[in-house]
């Protein structure tokens, strides 16, 4: 028997992200030179003590689960627990994708069963922050909850995007409503939740047999529970904490990282981020090169310029090339003379000679143009080539002559 397990959510489809999610799950995506997203509620998950994690997979799961393997990178290598990828799969009744996030959990209700756990631990794969769960479950206990959900302080004129909690002074939740249009509180649910199993296991099974569900937990779990005067309790969290299910996101949380003003600590020695990197040479920056505020990861050879940009493993920067405020995933190649200015570039991505990839904000005239662009994985831009501001590639694009 285990006290508590957890479920990670990492079945998304990741469409904001589109060109880099085309091949790969959300939570796979690469993050901060050396991570992918899922790393952070995995890193959290042992940090925390939880020793036993079921990820949840449905789109493109492939290099989620490669990625994943046995867990041992992540101490969840376990013979009694550990970590396990749970995609949907046959049944006597037949097969059926996940519906919903309530969904996916009710059709791995057996795998719960086996732990035998009194509380459940849901998380969401795609997000960035630091967390001690075992700190929202002391929380859970103390208040005889039957549900916990972390909640963020937002500010007023965000607080529309989301779902939002109204708690009365000892916490407990008298009110929740999903991305209202006049909030009555800013306090925003992280999705992530800790549920007495028993109680979660009832209202599972109530709503897989309601045909109008949506099977959400935050669209119907949450509000049915509610309604129905169940204890629900908000936990306040305070740290950085970050969904990165947009181009805009995730951009601006791998920027944060070269920012000493923002709390997102990846060196923390008391609170290690945990990922599986193939060993790779020390990186090679050349006497040719200049580099400024940036992360380098192994393997890289830099020749150019590179400037508050974050370039991950095996990246090769040629001589007179510039990236400025950029994100450049592994094994891409920038050669000679190119310029990358604010863009996600994706793995194993070549841009050639002289190319022009992005652009700065200030130079630009009409300002509505400007954003993020995105490169898609393995995808070639031909020398002296143009690529404009906020564009999203998923093909390659043909050489100037």
């Amino acid at each position: 028997m285990k006290e508590c397990i957890a479920m990670l959510l990492a079945g998304g489809q990741g469409s904001r992200l589109y060109a880099l999610t085309q091949k790969l799950a959300k939570p796979a995506v690469p993050f901060g030179g050396k991570y992918r997203i899922i790393d952070f509620p995995l890193s959290n998950c042992v940090n925390s003590g939880i020793d036993t994690v079921g990820i949840l997979t449905q789109y493109q799961p492939l290099v989620l689960n490669e990625y994943i393997g046995n867990g041992q990178p992540w101490d969840l290598d376990r013979l009694y627990g550990g970590v396990h990828v749970l995609p949907p799969y046959q049944k006597a009744s037949g097969s059926d994708w996940y519906k919903g996030t309530a969904n996916a959990i009710y059709q791995n209700s057996n795998f719960i069963e086996r732990y035998d756990p009194e509380y459940v631990v849901i998380l969401s794969g795609d997000h960035i922050y630091k967390m001690d769960y075992s700190k929202m479950l002391s929380y859970h206990k103390e208040q005889g909850a039957d549900c916990t959900i972390a909640v963020l302080e937002v500010p007023w004129e965000e607080a529309s995007r989301f779902g939002i909690m109204t708690a009365d002074t000892n916490g407990v939740v008298t009110k929740f409503e999903e991305k209202p249009a006049k909030p009555q509180s800013n306090l925003a649910s992280m999705g992530i939740y800790i549920f007495t199993w028993s109680k979660l296991k009832q209202y599972l099974e109530q709503d897989e047999a309601d045909t109008k569900s949506e099977n959400d937990f935050g669209k119907n779990i949450i509000p049915t529970m509610l309604a129905d005067g169940q204890k629900l309790c908000a936990y306040p969290f305070e740290g950085y904490w970050k969904d990165v299910g947009t181009i805009d996101s995730l951009w601006e949380a791998n920027m944060d990282l070269l920012n000493p003003n923002v709390p997102l600590d990846v060196w923390d020695e008391n609170w290690k981020i945990y990922s599986r990197t193939a060993a790779q040479p020390p990186h090679h920056i050349s006497n040719l090169a200049h580099v400024e505020n940036s992360m380098i990861t192994e393997g890289c050879e830099v020749d150019g310029t590179v400037e508050f940009s974050v370039i991950f493993a095996n990246v090769k920067i040629g001589a007179g090339a510039v990236v400025r405020d950029s994100i450049i995933m592994p094994g891409a190649v920038i050669e000679e003379g190119a310029q990358v200015h604010y863009s996600i570039v994706a793995e194993n991505v070549t841009i050639k000679k002289d190319a022009i990839v992005g652009a700065r904000p200030e130079c630009m005239t009409d300002l509505s143009q400007w954003g993020v662009t995105v490169l898609g994985e393995g995808i070639t831009v031909g020398a002296g080539a143009r690529v404009q501001p906020k564009s999203m590639l998923t093909e390659d694009v043909k050489e100037v002559r």
